[in-house]
């Protein structure tokens, strides 16, 4: 009986248990949802930016926003559970996330919304190329990588503000903590 007993504190105090949200999501973006509050960005997949366009003219479209509801389709205001991996230098949670049983970031990937983020992860490149082979989503054209783009976007918002101080805006790219670094989206929502 203590034994058992034992086992149960064990399995209560793990951090897989502890460390788990869920709810019915706001969608932020195809990679990117708030659960109760709790801001969260799904591990190892980067989706294009809400407001980034793919294709060129005159076949330009909203991927961002595709993307976005791509989630929201998959999740359909089910609830959903998302395991915590890390904290992002945000503050947001870096996790894998589920929805009636099916992983939605390697869904995000495999339908082509989202590319795998190789920075932080290798866990979806098999589901990257399956899209990409199968011309799925972002990958039935042509498109920036969103990390690229995001820092294209940068570019051109230092350019338009010449009163700011290059040195003064965040270099992402440059150093890497030894914590999860990932971009902001949409300012960090």
């Amino acid at each position: 009986m203590i034994r058992l007993l034992a086992v149960l504190l064990l399995l209560l105090a793990s951090p897989a248990l502890a460390d788990s949200t869920t709810g019915i999501p706001r969608i932020v973006d195809g990679d990117s949802l708030v659960i109760n509050g709790v801001k969260v960005r799904l591990h190892g997949i980067d989706a294009p930016e809400r407001n980034q366009t793919c294709g060129t003219e005159p076949n330009r479209w909203d991927c961002g926003r595709q993307s976005s509801r791509a989630l929201s389709k998959m999740i359909d205001r089910a609830p959903v559970t998302c395991h915590e991996r890390d904290v992002d230098r945000y503050g947001r949670i870096v996790a894998v996330c589920s929805v009636g049983g099916v992983l939605l970031n390697a869904r995000m990937v495999a339908e082509g919304w989202a590319v795998a983020y190789r920075q932080y992860s290798m866990d979806y490149v098999g589901e990257e190329d399956q899209a990409r082979e199968g011309g799925r989503g972002i990958w039935s054209g042509e498109f920036v990588r969103p990390e690229d783009w995001r820092r294209g976007q940068r570019t051109a918002r230092s350019r338009a503000a010449p009163s700011q101080s290059p040195r003064k805006m965040p270099d992402r790219g440059s150093v890497r903590p030894n914590r999860l670094d990932v971009d902001a989206h949409d300012g960090g929502f």
